[in-house]
């Protein structure tokens, strides 16, 4: 068994949600957001996502993390303050040694719902049926869930390459 922890990185609001996976089976541990204060400067703001994302690790022990990758918008000033509060989502578990992987939204709506092109109230239902009992306060939350799951299977997908159980 392995212990996931996704993040959906934002500036403002940051979801992160907590997976336990063993083989193809999937429990739902936690979920939830941490967010900052859009008044307060970004360094602050990075301060709390980072501080927040340190609390997680030490309270849940996750054993590997995945984070979503930054699509590129047309407003360039969120575009680089959503790259910014990434870097703290992929900078925090390296510095505790966690192997970090990373998942762009078409991966892991792929992944969840099995078309990229899935809307937020889509993944949100398949959240509910692959996590009975999921706790989904925000969408960011619901996301978070959604990239662990991606990498819940593609873990286990490379695991069975590399064992040479499947062809790649």
């Amino acid at each position: 068994m392995v212990r996931i922890l996704g993040i959906d990185p934002g500036l403002r609001f940051t979801g992160w949600g907590i997976i336990d996976a063993c083989d193809n089976r999937l429990t739902y541990v936690a979920s939830g957001v941490l967010s900052t204060n859009s008044d307060h400067f970004v360094p602050q703001r990075l301060c709390v996502l980072a501080s927040g994302l340190e609390k997680l690790i030490g309270l849940y022990q996750p054993e590997e993390v995945a984070v979503e990758e930054t699509y590129v918008n047309r407003n360039g000033s969120a575009t680089l303050k959503l790259g910014y509060a990434r870097g703290v989502a992929l900078l925090v578990p390296a510095q505790k040694y966690i192997n970090v992987n990373e998942y762009g939204a078409k991966t892991v709506k792929r992944a969840v719902v099995g078309t990229g092109a899935a809307t937020k109230d889509q993944v949100s239902v398949m959240i509910q049926r692959l996590l009975p009992g999921a706790k989904i306060p925000r969408a960011d939350a619901a996301d978070a869930l959604a990239i662990a799951i991606c990498h819940a299977h593609h873990r286990i997908s490379q695991i069975r390459v590399n064992k040479g159980t499947i062809m790649a």
